[in-house]
């Protein structure tokens, strides 16, 4: 058995107070974070991570936005469209939903769960603003095989709502999609994927600062031809949320 050094732990509570400790023996950094807000008389607040890039994982909890997630329906749908339409998406995203019919054909099995990968809503305070997406890579077997990861769970994600991107919310809001929907929606899986874009700085320093860790560069087809070189990251689910 291998035994991994303590690791420094930093959380600040939600009324303001920092506290610090370390993982204990098989503790992930999550469940330090946790269990010092019990220690220190904060039991009721939730920690999300803010930085895990560092020799100090940083943890905050956050009183006043509340992030969920909720399945996606087809009332959603034009609201898809919208969002996939923004620039700030649209350079990322490989979309052909250009109309909400197009969106039915592409997204229709997900939403009547006869395909394997999930699609969610995500709402910041009762609003929605984006939506999350995620799957066994080795039911995509084509993708597994760019990937090397078969037994990983994959996600994908997006803000669509303009207001609410560059406020930080991104990190936040996938944090809360691991810890409480990915997570309970896959028990058994050891590690979490996401690829981005070797362009897209913002997305990778965001998987960064979650614990996510750099790997494999591979090239991904896309839906209209194109070819995009992306970034394989992976998060020892272990480690970083530990498992219920």
């Amino acid at each position: 058995m291998t035994h991994r050094q303590p690791v420094p732990v930093r959380v600040r509570a939600g009324d303001g107070s920092l506290l610090d400790g370390e993982t204990g023996p098989g503790e992930s950094w999550y469940g330090a974070a946790t269990r010092l807000l019990a220690e220190c008389g904060h039991p009721a607040d939730v920690p999300d991570a803010l930085d895990l890039s560092g020799g100090v994982k940083l943890f905050g909890c956050d009183r006043d936005t509340h992030i969920g997630f909720r399945r996606m329906t087809r009332a959603d749908l034009p609201a898809m469209v919208a969002w996939q339409a923004e620039p700030h998406v649209s350079r990322w995203w490989d979309g052909d939903t250009g109309d909400v019919a197009a969106a039915e054909r592409r997204y229709g099995a997900r939403i009547d769960g006869t395909d394997p990968t999930r699609l969610w809503v995500l709402e910041v305070n009762g609003r929605s603003v984006g939506w999350v997406q995620d799957y066994r890579i080795g039911d995509h077997p084509d993708y597994a095989l760019l990937t090397g990861s078969p037994d990983a769970v994959g996600l994908d994600y997006a803000i669509g709502a303009p207001a609410f991107v560059g406020r930080g919310i991104g990190t936040r809001a996938l944090w809360v999609y691991l810890r409480d929907v990915v997570r309970s929606g896959y028990p058994e899986a050891g590690e979490f994927f996401a690829a981005p874009d070797h362009r897209n700085a913002a997305s990778l320093r965001m998987l960064d600062k979650l614990g996510f860790a750099r790997g494999l560069w591979f090239d991904e087809p896309q839906r209209d031809g194109r070819v995009d070189t992306v970034v394989g990251c992976s998060l020892e689910v272990r480690r970083v949320l530990g498992w219920h």
